[in-house]
């Protein structure tokens, strides 16, 4: 039996199935857009998906939020609304412990770091959030400037549950 050299079918320039297939335009075939190089195609659309994909990215004027609590931190923490606009907020709480999101002026943190209610559940800007939950509140900021919401339970603030309301005009 005589034996091929293995590597000389592999770099024959004759083979077949080693040579591309010639581009649709020089074998006649198809028509309209397919007749265009690859890239030309190829750049357009990845251009248009690109927009469409970070167009999501922007910024929207919706009157809704949700704040992740993840890790004993708030995600964002920091939210922009416009003054006078109610707000819905919800609360979303993915850690296995509780949680309360308190906003408003220092006093009121100051009040809360002292200890108040265990439970909050009768005011918009003080709300338990209990592990594992989700909570929606609805509040209108009046003041242009800038207010704390802290989650006050023993530790957590030091921990940096922290976070900023933005309230522009």
């Amino acid at each position: 039996m005589k034996r091929r050299s293995s590597a000389s079918h592999l770099t024959s320039p004759s083979a077949s199935h080693l040579t591309p297939p010639a581009p649709l335009s020089s074998r006649g075939e198809g028509g309209g857009f397919l007749r265009l190089n690859g890239w030309k195609l190829i750049c357009p659309l990845a251009v248009l998906l690109l927009a469409g994909l970070t167009s999501g990215c922007a910024p929207t004027a919706s009157n809704n939020v949700t704040i992740r609590i993840h890790y004993s931190h708030f995600e964002p923490n920091v939210i922009t609304v416009r003054a006078g606009v109610p707000m819905t907020i919800t609360l979303r709480n993915d850690d296995p412990i509780d949680h309360e999101w308190i906003v408003g002026p220092p006093d009121v943190h100051e009040m809360h770091r002292h200890g108040t209610d265990a439970v909050h559940v009768h005011l918009p800007t003080e709300v338990t959030v209990p592990a594992l939950s989700t909570r929606t509140t609805t509040v209108t900021f009046k003041d242009v400037g800038e207010t704390a919401y802290i989650c006050h339970l023993p530790g957590h603030e030091e921990y940096g549950m922290t976070g900023t309301v933005v309230v522009r005009a």
